[in-house]
């Protein structure tokens, strides 16, 4: 085993600043009331920009933050998935096919969630910052995805802690850690990995402006 730097800081901080706004959404978003509602919208608007942020960030991030490094085609999720309970079966170095799942379905779910909510309505006093671009019906219809939604973003959470405490209790693998450090044991001689730290500040800069002029501008 040998130690490899795994995740870049871009994509540990993406992780754990996705981890915190959307505690704060879904708590925010049970409480209600006018005051909390504006900081549910706000951490909204946060987690568009993290997970459109992560797409770009799938593309020109490090090696292991690419998508084309660990999204597999169903042959090889299948059979990774069949050797999963084998004794003898190595872990990978960055994420592995049943994490690439779980992570492009937690992505498309967020951004689903993200994007509906700006055009979501209460029929009261709060309203999407892009209602006016769609009909009352379309709104009333993205209104109820948006209330929907977080269940099942609740329930992926739920499935991804118990891969992790499966990880840890039955594999002996903490894959907590390396996404503090960015550093973790593989067997792998794979070491493609660097830090582009100024890359990922610029386009999650880029990515932040967008969101922006998005929901002041149009």
């Amino acid at each position: 085993m040998k130690r490899h730097f795994v995740w870049d800081l871009p994509t540990r901080v993406f992780h754990w600043a996705l981890l915190v706004l959307v505690g704060v959404s879904f708590t925010t978003g049970l409480m209600g009331g006018f005051n909390i509602m504006d900081y549910h919208m706000l951490s909204g608007y946060g987690i568009l920009s993290l997970v459109i942020f992560r797409i770009l960030w799938g593309l020109i991030g490090n090696y292991h933050a690419r998508f084309t490094s660990f999204v597999k085609g169903p042959k090889t999720t299948i059979a990774y998935a069949r050797q999963l309970l084998g004794k003898h079966q190595q872990p990978s170095t960055g994420h592995n096919p049943l994490g690439a799942l779980s992570i492009l379905t937690m992505l498309a779910v967020l951004l689903i969630q993200a994007g509906s909510g700006l055009f979501a309505n209460d029929d009261i006093l709060l309203e999407g910052p892009l209602v006016h671009l769609v009909s009352d019906r379309t709104s009333g219809q993205l209104t109820s995805i948006h209330e929907t939604v977080p269940w099942i973003i609740a329930g992926l959470v739920i499935l991804h802690l118990s891969a992790l405490a499966y990880h840890v209790i039955v594999r002996g693998e903490n894959l907590l850690l390396p996404m503090l450090t960015g550093w973790r044991y593989s067997a792998s001689s794979n070491n493609k990995a660097s830090n582009p730290w100024f890359r990922g500040l610029l386009a999650f800069g880029v990515v932040a402006l967008g969101v922006y002029a998005l929901v002041n501008y149009v």
